[in-house]
């Protein structure tokens, strides 16, 4: 079951290794985090560790913000952890950002509890991007695209058809 909300932009991405995924997600959350924007995370794969050593390397002038994010993983796709955690963390009235790494199952699942509880608190503004391993993924790309608006990469958000060239969008009626 699938619930189509407008208010939720999903974006999907592609990484090798945490490593590949830490450096990716640091320059983009270093510049979301100073336009109050709230970032939380589901994450099956702790990153915590990869963050602090980067953030230690680099000159940023937000590092306190960006630590105080979680890089842990919660580990559940059982619903009432996923609320325990947007209760907590979400910004109902303002911009939020929730990155989701996993599996695809994981994501999957992940997706849909934060859909049904966005759909019970009216959230105003939320994006979803969600992060697949590149060994996770193989025969699904497409189906993987088609349920995203986006693709995020290095380079931040591109349209899907920029990063995947004669990509055509399956139409979901």
């Amino acid at each position: 079951m699938k619930i189509k909300n407008k208010k939720i932009e999903k974006l999907c991405s592609f990484y090798v290794s945490d490593w590949h995924l830490a450096t990716m997600i640091l320059p983009y959350i270093s510049s979301k985090i100073d336009k109050d924007t709230k970032i939380v995370t589901i994450f099956e794969n702790n990153i915590k560790q990869n963050i602090e050593t980067l953030i230690g390397k680099l000159n940023l002038k937000n590092k306190e913000k960006i630590l105080s994010i979680s890089w842990e993983n919660i580990n559940s796709t059982k619903y009432a952890e996923v609320e325990k955690k947007l209760k907590k963390e979400i910004n109902i009235k303002g911009k939020n950002i929730i990155l989701i790494n996993g599996n695809i199952n994981y994501i999957q699942i992940n997706n849909y509890n934060v859909e049904k509880w966005t759909e019970k608190n009216q959230i105003s503004s939320l994006k979803i991007i969600n992060f697949f391993e590149m060994t996770e993924f193989n025969n699904n790309i497409v189906k993987i695209l088609d349920a995203h608006d986006k693709v995020f990469n290095t380079s931040g958000e591109k349209e899907i058809y920029e990063v995947f060239d004669g990509y055509k969008k399956e139409e979901i009626i």
